[in-house]
């Protein structure tokens, strides 16, 4: 099993830096996590550096995984059992399989792709992982998205970040804003929350002031909070009846435009604005839309004279398809 010279390093702190204006009455910054140096960055590769971790450990020869066409995800844990040498099994879900750039990176990694019906993901996967062990293989499973607490540590991570940056510029934001799809992304922003204001209450300082807010782009708000609070709660452990408290976990479905991959004409000219005013690309599936979601969200609100962050969870190869779909 080859080793991954970056995630052996492990991940440096990704830039934040300020926007351009234009956005509105507030001042916005913006965390470059589509900078990590793996496979066009995101929280997906911060994610697979800590499934990497795992894998090493068990000695596994094939990952098995979930998602769709579209999926950041599956991209990168192809490119990583390929740069480790080793297999990548990848089910996929054969509704809407329009061929995109990620679909065809992932088939350049060397993975094998096996469709079913949406409706029959979860059987499919189980036989599949029983099928390999049959076979005398050591199969490693990573749920959807990078779902599971490997995913929600990474993103521990991120917060952590964020929490020195404030220290070390004396800039405090206000607002947190990301989109939030597995789960795992703001479970563990919010986590990571949790424990830098407990860390912070023990030595007498206060607490952060962030309102951390994801940005659904496909689950019911209903579905979506309690998936995010029982990541949570499956990362913080014990100390979960502690540590958590309900007003820390904000997640709003109002701006999922229909579900998955789902957008509005006003998305594509959000991402147009901010590619021309910031360079920075956007897609439709996930960042853009959550980041149009956040304009609306701050008007809707009437937030003035704020700090606002919004973090760039990645997605850059979803950019291309978006301008070949103009």
């Amino acid at each position: 099993m080859r080793k991954i010279a970056l995630f052996e390093q492990g991940i440096s702190p990704t830039p934040i830096v300020k926007m351009s204006g234009g956005y509105g009455e507030n001042q916005y910054y913006i965390k470059r996590e589509d900078l990590i140096p793996f496979s066009f960055g995101g929280n997906k590769a911060r994610k697979a550096a800590e499934f990497y971790k795992e894998i090493k450990a068990c000695g596994a020869d094939i990952v098995v995984t979930y998602g769709s066409n579209s999926s950041n995800h599956c991209r990168i844990i192809a490119n990583m059992a390929a740069a480790m040498g080793i297999a990548c099994h990848i089910i996929s879900p054969e509704e809407n399989r329009e061929r995109l750039y990620n679909t065809r990176l992932v088939e350049d990694f060397g993975a094998t792709i096996e469709t079913c019906p949406v409706t029959e993901v979860s059987g499919t996967i189980d036989r599949r992982m029983e099928t390999l062990r049959q076979a005398g293989r050591n199969p490693y499973f990573i749920m959807g998205g990078g779902h599971g607490n490997p995913g929600t540590r990474a993103c521990a991570d991120t917060y952590r970040e964020i929490a020195v940056y404030e220290e070390q510029t004396g800039i405090s934001f206000d607002y947190i804003f990301h989109a939030s799809g597995t789960g795992t992304t703001q479970a563990g922003l919010v986590s990571g929350k949790l424990q830098a204001d407990a860390e912070k209450k023990e030595s007498g300082r206060c607490a952060g002031g962030q309102k951390i807010i994801g940005i659904s782009i496909a689950r019911n708000e209903a579905r979506g909070r309690e998936v995010v609070r029982q990541s949570i709660e499956d990362y913080l452990g014990a100390r979960y009846e502690e540590l958590y408290r309900d007003e820390a976990l904000i997640f709003t479905d109002e701006y999922c435009m229909g579900g998955y991959g789902k957008y509005t004409p006003e998305v594509a000219q959000t991402i147009e604005k901010v590619m021309q005013s910031d360079g920075i690309p956007m897609d439709t599936t996930y960042v853009g839309k959550a980041f149009h979601g956040m304009i609306q969200y701050v008007e809707a609100h009437g937030l003035q004279g704020k700090n606002i962050l919004f973090v760039h969870t990645g997605g850059t190869p979803l950019y291309f398809d978006f301008l070949e779909r103009r």
